[in-house]
């Protein structure tokens, strides 16, 4: 897929657009595992997939040698990149490789602090901002990839306000960026308001929602608490009422996560980005049913 077709597969869908999300494996056996999960989604019609890459490029041989694989099973790659610890020239022969390996298109992101540290911290060489990134990318590759960058239906952690966020976004989008895809929410009303905030200040381009199914009720408030996420009450008791019952519960992830597209498809969200965790079984029903 180009990316002119990626782009419009965005802007106007014919019908809702749906992408997913792996991580690069750290071992060959979950790497094995990871390439299988992709098998079994591939005649679902995904329209694209992203890879994500490790703070300071700790995944970055993985994520280029698991993208050409990707791309090799037919997705339209969007590979993620993040400015944490690399300079322009490290970046650069990221960008390179990308394009070598066929990628689609990249995910501009500032990226998370490195594992024991608090505070993000730009390399003296590099970029303090996923705005900058977006700029170099088309810089060096003009017109080549679709990029993307990231939004926060509730607010990125270090923002002070909503405006200073939204603020954030439109630049981001003013430099280049075609469209966004969201951290995970689990209640919709975040998301709309979230896209109220970003036309109002003046960003037009698609904004892709970011679902994930929950496993369990542990699971939920591990991986909302590191994204800083809410977890609706609703969804608690849901989860709360299937007991110990690991399966029960994730059955209520997949009808949770199911329910919210419908309700962001019916008002006017232009598709669904599913964080997998590299698990097949949530996805593939969770995808089936909506394509039922």
């Amino acid at each position: 897929m180009s990316r002119s077709q990626l782009i419009q597969a965005l802007r106007a869908p014919a019908r809702p657009t749906v992408s997913v999300e792996f991580f690069p494996p750290k071992t060959p056996e979950a790497g094995a595992k990871m390439l299988e999960v992709a098998r079994a989604l591939r005649p679902l019609g995904i329209d694209f997939a992203s890879l994500t890459y490790g703070a300071g490029g700790t995944s970055r041989d993985t994520t280029l040698a698991y993208g050409a694989e990707l791309v090799k099973l037919g997705f339209p790659l969007i590979g993620h990149l993040t400015c944490v610890g690399h300079s322009r020239a490290e970046l650069t022969e990221v960008i390179a490789g990308y394009d070598a390996a066929g990628f689609s298109g990249i995910l501009a992101l500032r990226g998370d602090p490195p594992k024991g540290q608090t505070a993000f911290t730009a390399h003296p060489e590099g970029f303090a901002h996923a705005e900058g990134l977006v700029r170099h990318i088309a810089a060096v590759r003009p017109g080549r990839f679709a990029v993307g960058v990231a939004g926060f239906p509730e607010r990125h952690p270090d923002a002070t306000d909503d405006l200073s966020d939204t603020r954030f976004l439109a630049g981001k989008v003013s430099a280049g960026a075609d469209f966004v895809t969201t951290q995970l929410f689990l209640d919709n009303e975040d998301y709309f308001r979230f896209v109220a905030r970003a036309r109002a200040a003046g960003v037009t381009v698609p904004i892709l929602p970011g679902i994930m199914p929950v496993l369990s009720l542990k699971q939920a408030r591990n991986f909302c608490g590191f994204c800083k996420a809410r977890i609706p009450e609703a969804l608690v008791r849901e989860l709360e009422a299937c007991g110990d019952d690991e399966e029960a519960q994730r059955k209520v992830g997949v009808s949770w996560a199911v329910r919210q597209v419908r309700g962001l498809v019916a008002r006017g969200a232009p598709g669904y980005h599913v964080y997998i965790l590299n698990r097949a079984e949530s996805a593939l029903e969770m995808i089936g049913q909506l394509k039922g």
